[in-house]
């Protein structure tokens, strides 16, 4: 701002434009101080704060100083997935922050497929399969960078059909009723595999180099469920293994449609219905979330659903699970939002509104640790 020399005009402030002049190491200092939602806002002040806030130098700084921001992503419905729209929800992420109870969106705009639908996620990087040359592929993106790679192609039955999990290092495991892919970025081809157990794995995790995964060895007059692991430096190699104690008694009888969380530190979650009695068709009371500590391999309630919550899930015959850590989501059909769990609170039980769709889709998701320092 120009000034008249020698008037006595009040003090004029100073021009906004000077923290242009500031040296980077002192633009770097102060924007390390900032949570990482509002260093993402900045980022499209200016051409001089893109560069600074995206320089490695700064990264490097962010990545000693800033932990990531957890949210809790949704997964597009196969309505939403298939659509080939610029403007349908598959080209966005949808994600919710637990701590400040609100939406946010990262377009995916910078991928250069016709539908994209975010399936997993893992160090701070997005997994999703995309359309590519007539063959399904994993890409695997920053959101918040906007860089990408490519996985090698696979067939569209495993995007249909396959559950995908992703180690820290990279490594992806797509499971399906009968085989399953193995790929590491050492190698950078995926690898075949029968998957060897007696029926479909049922909502598997990765707990550290471990696969955990729910199977029903019974009859197809009654279901029984049983814990089974793999790990997954061997997957392929050595077969799945029972993981069963004589204490825990008949702990997967007592739950109606079992679901695998990760949990939080070197432990799982176990959710489903409580059922009020043995019988073959019994009704369920509630909802129960079970935890099981690996390193003692013991089992306790971890959390039940409040009975004025649970009539809304009561009479529906699709439930989903879905989160880690210290927060698992519930959706059903003709619910119309989100029951979440907050296992850090004693009875910590909350309605979530504002997602996608009109109460007749099942919300489905996972947990995405946003953090610009990723690298894909």
């Amino acid at each position: 701002m120009e000034t008249n020399r020698g008037s006595e005009s009040a003090p004029q402030p100073a021009d906004p434009s000077q923290i242009l002049d500031l040296p980077d190491d002192s633009l770097h200092l102060i924007f390390s101080h900032l949570p990482l939602r509002d260093i993402i806002l900045c980022r499209s002040v200016c051409r001089l704060f893109r560069q600074t806030l995206t320089s490695p130098s700064f990264l490097l700084l962010l990545s000693l100083r800033r932990p990531p921001l957890r949210l809790l992503a949704l997964r597009p419905s196969h309505h939403h997935s298939s659509s080939s729209s610029s403007s349908s929800p598959s080209s966005l992420l949808l994600a919710f922050d637990p701590d400040l109870n609100q939406w946010l969106r990262f377009p995916l705009h910078f991928l250069p497929f016709r539908s994209t639908s975010p399936v997993a996620s893992s160090s701070g990087l997005l997994y999703l399969w995309a359309d590519s040359d007539h063959n399904k592929t994993l890409v695997v993106c920053n959101p918040l960078t906007g860089r990408f790679r490519l996985l090698p192609p696979l067939g569209s039955a495993w995007s249909r059909h396959g559950t995908v999990l992703v180690s820290p290092s990279g490594s992806v495991l797509v499971l399906t009723e009968l085989a399953a892919l193995f790929y590491s970025p050492s190698s950078n081809h995926w690898l075949n595999f029968s998957s060897n157990l007696a029926s479909k794995p049922r909502s598997p995790i990765l707990v550290s180099d471990t696969v955990f995964a729910l199977c029903d060895v019974g009859s197809p007059w009654r279901s029984q469920w049983k814990l089974f692991l793999c790990k997954l430096s061997q997957f392929g190699r050595s077969p799945w293994e029972r993981v069963e104690k004589h204490e825990w008694g008949d702990v997967f009888d007592i739950l109606k449609r079992p679901r695998l969380i990760r949990g939080r530190g070197n432990s799982i979650l176990m959710a489903g219905g409580l059922k009020s009695s043995f019988s073959l068709n019994a009704s369920c009371s509630t909802i129960l979330i079970l935890r099981l500590d690996l390193d003692r391999l013991e089992w306790g309630e971890a959390g039940r659903m409040p009975l004025e919550m649970f009539k809304w899930f009561q009479e529906s015959s699709k439930l989903k699970v879905f989160g880690g850590g210290d927060w698992v989501c519930f959706s059903a059909k003709r619910v119309g939002r989100l029951a979440l769990w907050n296992s850090a609170g004693i009875g910590d039980w909350r309605w979530v509104d504002g997602a996608d769709g009109n109460g007749e889709s099942v919300c489905r998701g996972f947990v995405f640790d946003a953090m610009l320092t990723a690298l894909p």
